[in-house]
């Protein structure tokens, strides 16, 4: 899974913050407006400057709906070490700022790893979720696309070590995957049964994405209890679909379930 590209320019605000029990800081950027409101999740090792984020940002704006976009744990200009980070710290993340940020029904967003993330929430907050729309979502990452595509020595690493480093064309560092981060996301695993989501859902995926198979939308929604459910494919849509063309879609998306909801 990549990370979204970011645009620099639309950074000059510094981000609020909300502070966990903990101690931990989660910094976002919370819009006020007309329900329902927005709230993006992103990816794995993205944040909330991404191209998508953003312009979300600007749509929700321009339309006078309220939005939120915010950083994971050990993401963006949250605190946090990345190998302590879980999907269930991400999970308690989103909702510690839906919670605390965020009146009235919302319209998630969930792109790649974070539409795993909005489906867990939507399961935790199901009287305020409105309705969900996944971008190359990435339900079981952990377990699907990551464990299940290491090689058998980079597994006994993990095993042995605890983590391993994986090379990766978006950072000179590569990515660290940890056996904390495996383990934990097999508590939070989906696609074993049936989702009691019953919302109105949109998936939109690209045919060309080469870290999440298409096919994996078709199966959610096969897995959803939620009889409005629609699939979008993008013949020529890579993963992060944040061309021009990709992003219209997704802004003409988010319009017809506003208009629906």
């Amino acid at each position: 899974m990549t990370p979204e590209a970011t645009i620099g320019s639309k950074q000059s605000e510094p981000p609020a913050i909300l502070t966990r029990e903990d101690g931990a800081t989660i910094a976002y950027h919370c819009r006020a407006g007309k329900a329902p409101g927005i709230v993006f999740l992103g990816g794995f090792m993205s944040d909330m400057t991404g191209t998508k984020a953003m312009r979300l940002d600007a749509f929700a704006g321009a339309r006078g709906h309220a939005y939120l976009r915010f950083d994971y744990f050990a993401h963006g200009a949250s605190s946090g070490d990345f190998a302590e980070a879980t999907v269930g710290r991400w999970k308690e993340d989103a909702l510690a700022v839906i919670d605390e940020l965020t009146a009235g029904p919302l319209v998630l967003v969930g792109s790649s790893i974070g539409g795993w993330l909005m489906l867990l929430v939507a399961l935790a907050r199901p009287e305020r979720v409105a309705a969900l729309i996944g971008i190359a979502a990435a339900p079981d990452a952990t377990e699907a696309l990551m464990w299940a595509r290491f090689p058998p020595e980079v597994r006994e690493q993990i095993l042995r070590e605890g983590a391993a480093r994986r090379p990766s064309a978006y950072s000179a560092e590569g990515y660290l995957f940890t056996r904390k981060l495996i383990e934990d996301g097999r508590r939070h695993l989906l696609m074993h049964a049936a989702i009691p989501i019953t919302c109105p859902v949109r998936l939109l995926h690209g045919m060309d994405d080469p870290d999440v198979p298409w096919q994996t939308s078709i199966a959610l929604a096969e897995k959803l209890a939620s009889a409005d459910v629609r699939v979008t494919l993008v013949k020529k849509g890579d993963h992060r679909l944040s061309s021009e063309q990709d992003l219209l879609l997704l802004e003409r998306t988010i319009e017809d379930v506003l208009r629906e909801t």
